[in-house]
């Protein structure tokens, strides 16, 4: 049995810009998994298409209960597959990612299509789709429901280290990461702390003398 995930995205940019951010994306404050991209090969087909075929090692850090399932110097590691095409005439970019560590363990296979939105010509929409699928017997249905979460968790930071290059291309002041939005949020949680304890401290030496 294999999980089918569908979602559809949007880029607030033309799809030359898409195209060219696709390239660029790596490094980003959201991408900090990624650690090598290596191109395979690139040729342009006598359809007028770039081909591309790109290798990516990328951290992938199992759960505790699917490391024993995986030799130790993989359960940390993960090589990833992408091909892709650029199709000047239909304008279009598709994109197909699999795995190829613990395949048989999780197999996590990925085709994007970047393409006009209909409704906003300077806009570029994504058709995304997943298929998540394990051949572990017994486990395969919960293996394959961390593969979907994970999935999940990865379309939202894609998209958003998206839009951080796109920012930096445009010339405007990329959005905050993550991390320094719940630095700020801590560093404000233990200043309100603080003061509250000072508060505290104070009705208490006042209690005293009363």
């Amino acid at each position: 049995m294999v999980k089918y995930f569908c979602c559809p995205g949007l880029l607030k940019c033309c799809w030359d810009q898409a195209c060219i951010a696709y390239w660029q994306r790596y490094p980003n404050p959201y991408s900090n998994h990624v650690l090598t991209e290596d191109i395979i090969f690139r040729e342009v087909t006598p359809g007028n298409c770039l081909h591309s075929r790109r290798l990516m090692t990328k951290t992938s850090r199992a759960p505790r209960w699917m490391e024993r399932y995986l030799p130790k110097h993989m359960a940390s590691l993960a090589y990833v597959v992408e091909d892709s095409i650029v199709d000047p005439q239909k304008r279009t970019l598709t994109t197909m990612t699999w795995n190829i560590s613990h395949a048989r363990l999780l197999s996590v296979e990925e085709r994007c299509v970047y393409g006009i939105n209909p409704e906003n010509n300077n806009w570029t929409e994504i058709k995304r789709e997943a298929w998540i699928s394990s051949n572990v017997y017994g486990l395969s249905r919960g293996i394959q429901e961390f593969g979907l979460a994970r999935f999940k968790a990865s379309v939202t930071k894609t998209m958003k280290g998206f839009e951080y290059v796109l920012a930096k291309m445009q010339g405007e002041t990329p959005s905050r990461t993550l991390a320094e939005t719940a630095s700020e949020r801590a560093r404000e949680t233990a200043l309100a702390a603080k003061e509250k304890a000072k508060d505290i401290a104070s009705q208490a030496q006042k209690k005293q003398y009363v």
